[in-house]
């Protein structure tokens, strides 16, 4: 079976949780946690690499210790270290993680005090009101683990898009390989670019007598088949997703692709059009009686009922419809079009590569800026900068400019925005600033309005330029705070600020919906890496996703603009 690097990556994440469960060394545990992103996010595929002989790659934060466990479970799909951590706990207490809001240290506390090893243990522990008595808990986290447990026992589970990728497109290029396959495409939800996905949908246009089926069945990564026909067929991969195939003819392989892609309240509303013009629409193409009148293309599909080709990230019954019949459809924003990135970290704080390591990178993948954003003082373990090592590092950014060609570096900080709504360097210092990234990175439990109060104050602040991952969630780890996000985007219009949309695929916050909000009230959003290494750049390509899906145009995105046009918006928020 196929290794990929998500699943080296998901291995590593599961040692770094038990051994904060088991009170570990946090230096180790964070070396794992690294790993798992950096793994994770890496651009090659590591298990393909050692299977053909080559040597692993000089990877950041990967030393002989970890590259020796790359190395077995590339080999062998598995870590005995991982197996041995097992063997320590009770095998359900990994359940426990995926409870929202619960991390190792709370896990920890309920196991040690509560003795609470399952989910239906955890659960009769928050309905007798026992979890509310433990320190750091509470009657609302009580309430909220509940809630949690009821939400996952309905929802079937999703994976992250990156993780999805690493399947969806592996299965799609071997399918493209099978003789008399003419066309592969991945649709659903994937195709729409969610943040998250449920199930694989692959449409294949395939010439009579193709084996394609039959390989699709037999592919080495599926653990059981769901259903099996001569067009149609489902599968259950070994880690957990459902991958759905449908063969079609070439002359509706855009009727079908219209269909698979979704969603489905896109899909009705246009059928409802259709009908109305006496026509019917299916997977198989459009038809007026009995003869098929369009579906070899997606355009021929929309122009059969008075439509533009929609992109499928619109598809989802907000308003695209209504739009595309009065308007031209926003051209929405391209990967192509960002001019920089306002938000990275080098090695000065929790990065892993040198300030220089980092701006060479942004350049090679076509970036004219760089603003270096590394964490501020209170953040202690990320290394925070104080006053001292943030000026230092300014005259560092100053010495490599002079020498730097084809990108330049612009002084900025992440600086931490207390309980308070002030900022955790002093006025003074963040003033020589070219910009001033804010972020909450602490106290995500107070009260929504004295939450949003926080926020409000510290945009506020002469010296405040971006606010960083406004919702503060994590995907599956950590909820959105509870803002007023009108008032917050409004807020943000009137003070003449900016809002970030933070492309690491565990964040992707902005959520596309308040990217919109955003575009409406004239506010610009920033699509930045959030890079803590040289890889992290690629990850823009997931943040022009969801600003895609947020109805984004290039106008509506602060670093679309050269420096040139960018520099007098920054000034006017210091």
């Amino acid at each position: 079976m196929p290794v990929h690097n998500a699943d080296i990556a998901a291995i590593f994440e599961e040692i770094a949780d038990l051994l904060e469960i088991q009170g570990a060394n946090p230096f180790r545990v964070r070396a794992y946690r690294n790993a798992a992103r950096t793994v994770g996010d890496y651009g090659r595929d590591l298990a393909g690499l050692i299977a053909k002989g080559q040597p692993l790659p000089k990877i950041p934060g990967i030393g002989d210790d970890l590259a020796g466990k790359i190395h077995e479970i590339a080999a062998t799909g598995r870590c005995s270290f991982l197996e041995r951590l097992h063997r320590e706990l009770p095998a359900a207490v990994t359940e426990l993680l995926k409870i929202p809001g619960l991390g190792p240290k709370r896990v920890k506390t309920l196991y040690e005090q509560l003795k609470v090893q399952t989910l239906p243990e955890l659960q009769a522990a928050a309905q007798s009101g026992r979890i509310r008595e433990l320190a750091g808990f509470g009657e609302k986290t009580e309430q909220h683990i509940l809630a949690a447990i009821g939400a996952q026992a309905s929802e079937a589970r999703r994976f992250k898009r990156p993780v999805a990728a690493q399947y969806a497109e592996a299965l799609a290029a071997w399918l493209a390989g099978v003789a008399g396959v003419e066309r592969v495409e991945v649709a659903g939800s994937y195709r729409r670019r969610r943040e998250t996905v449920g199930d694989i949908d692959i449409l294949v246009a395939a010439r009579s007598g193709s084996p394609v089926m039959q390989r699709f069945i037999g592919y080495d990564e599926v653990r059981d088949v769901l259903a099996h026909g001569e067009t149609r067929a489902s599968v259950m991969l070994k880690c957990g997703l459902q991958v759905d195939l449908r063969v079609v003819e070439a002359a509706a392989f855009g009727a079908a692709l219209h269909y698979f892609t979704g969603s489905k309240a896109h899909n009705i509303a246009i059928r409802k059009r259709a009908q109305e013009r006496g026509l019917k629409i299916n997977e198989y193409g459009v038809f007026r009686g009995e003869n098929r009148i369009a579906g070899e293309t997606e355009d021929s599909v929309f122009a059969a009922v008075g439509l533009p080709w929609i992109p499928p990230e619109l598809r989802e019954d907000q308003g695209e419809i209504e739009w595309a019949m009065r308007a031209p459809l926003p051209k929405l924003v391209e990967r192509a079009e960002l001019k920089g990135d306002l938000h990275c970290h080098s090695r000065a704080s929790d990065g892993h590569a040198s300030i220089e390591a980092m701006a060479l990178a942004a350049k090679a993948r076509g970036l004219d800026y760089l603003a270096i954003t590394d964490h501020s003082q209170r953040l202690k373990i990320a290394h925070g900068l104080d006053s001292g090592q943030l000026l230092r590092q300014m005259a560092e950014i100053d010495r490599l400019n002079e020498k730097l060609r084809g990108i330049t570096l612009l002084k900025g900080v992440e600086v931490d925005i207390l309980a308070d709504g002030s900022l955790d360097l002093p006025d003074a210092l963040l003033g020589q600033l070219d910009l001033v990234v804010g972020a909450v990175h602490s106290r995500f439990d107070l009260p929504p309005a004295r939450q949003m109060k926080r926020l409000l104050t510290a945009m506020d602040h002469p010296h405040f330029t971006l606010l960083a991952h406004p919702a503060t969630r994590e995907i599956d780890r950590r909820p959105a705070l509870e803002l007023d996000w009108l008032k917050l985007i409004r807020h943000a219009r009137q003070r003449g600020c900016f809002l970030e949309l933070n492309a690491q695929p565990e964040r992707l916050d902005l959520f596309d919906i308040h990217c919109r909000m955003a575009k409406e009230e004239g506010v610009l959003v920033a699509i930045n890496s959030d890079a803590h290494k040289e890889a992290d750049f690629d990850c823009l390509d997931y943040g022009i996703g969801q600003a895609r899906r947020g109805w984004l145009e290039a106008k509506d995105v602060l670093n679309s603009r050269s420096l040139a046009q960018l520099r007098p918006l920054l000034r006017r928020t210091m």
